[in-house]
């Protein structure tokens, strides 16, 4: 088995060997900047790491990992526009650097380069990968799609909300998983299981992050706290504030989302208050461990010895006590 570690390793170096600079270079360039400035790698990762619960060399699944990460990079540049978003892990984005249009028209092209390498798998599992690839690529269009809509809306539910994450965030980390396991010739069984896990693994990612923006060192986080709640972003803890909060509280945090002039360290620390008199601290964070305690008891079901888990299972509990 190999470690989290030397998988990132091997991604990484097959990534960084990929040359996509050629000619039209307007096209291409965007594409090898985007890729070169790394990330965590968690998709590909997560693939390679099901993969190798079956079969020791994972060499033949570094192609499709790298079609995974090229698709995950490809939703953050458009994300990045749609979002007029200036930086992204600490470097201009795409329509920064270069402009609108070329952002939308390189986007298209890593699409399209994410399927090719993708398709790079053997014949034996090459439908159903790819299928599994096209309705989840669909399915994130459909979360981004609910986010945007959330922004116009008022009355957004707790399950509105976890179905958009799940669409979103929750079901390419499944994905990856699932598809890292029919390439490794798992059963039909451990694929779904491994699938489930990642949905949940996913959910619980997602409220992660929403936890970090509020209640997340801002040292440790490495970006200033409160950015979901400058922008009135509807997160779990906004909606779940907003549902269990009076007539008094609740006026006071539309008056917030309302008011276009603000001190910004009011804004904050006056939902914040909020969010602490109603307890929605304490929920989101059992609500986070009901979906990891989902997600490891889909693992344990995954018929594959103990210790081969172990390496997955360290990962994830990383992913659930992060701090950034």
């Amino acid at each position: 088995m190999h470690t989290v570690g030397q998988i990132l390793e091997k991604i990484n170096n097959y990534i960084s060997g990929l040359c996509f600079v050629h000619a039209p270079e307007d096209l291409y360039a965007p594409i090898d900047y985007v890729l070169s400035i790394g990330g965590k790698r968690i998709r590909p990762v997560l693939m390679l790491m099901a993969y190798n619960l079956y079969k020791e060399d994972i060499s033949a699944a570094l192609a499709p990992a790298a079609g995974i990460e090229i698709f995950h990079n490809y939703t953050l540049l458009h994300d990045d526009l749609m979002d007029k978003a200036d930086m992204r892990r600490g470097k201009k984005t795409v329509h920064k650097v270069w402009n609108d249009n070329t952002a939308i028209l390189s986007g298209d092209a890593m699409l399209i380069l994410a399927y090719q390498y993708i398709a790079k798998t053997s014949l034996e599992h090459l439908k159903e990968m790819l299928d599994l690839f096209s309705i989840t690529a669909l399915e994130v269009c459909e979360g981004q799609q609910y986010d945007i809509d959330f922004e116009q809306q008022n009355n957004v539910t707790e399950r509105d909300y976890l179905e958009m994450i799940r669409l979103k965030t929750a079901v390419l980390l499944a994905a990856c998983l699932k598809m890292g396991a029919i390439q490794g010739g798992a059963s039909q069984q451990d694929a779904d299981l491994l699938y489930d896990f990642g949905i949940n693994i996913g959910l619980a990612f997602q409220l992660k992050d929403d936890f970090l923006d509020v209640y997340g060192d801002p040292v440790v986080f490495g970006k200033n706290i409160g950015g979901d709640i400058l922008c009135n972003k509807k997160t779990y803890l906004m909606i779940k504030t907003l549902e269990l909060s009076n007539d008094t509280q609740k006026a006071e945090l539309h008056k917030w989302m309302q008011t276009t002039t603000f001190d910004p360290e009011n804004k904050i620390s006056g939902v914040v208050a909020i969010y602490n008199e109603v307890g929605v601290k304490i929920r989101c964070e059992n609500k986070m461990r009901d979906y990891y305690d989902n997600a490891i008891r889909s693992l344990e079901k995954v018929s594959v010895e103990k210790e081969k888990k172990n390496e997955l299972i360290n990962l994830v509990q990383g992913l659930m006590y992060r701090n950034n």
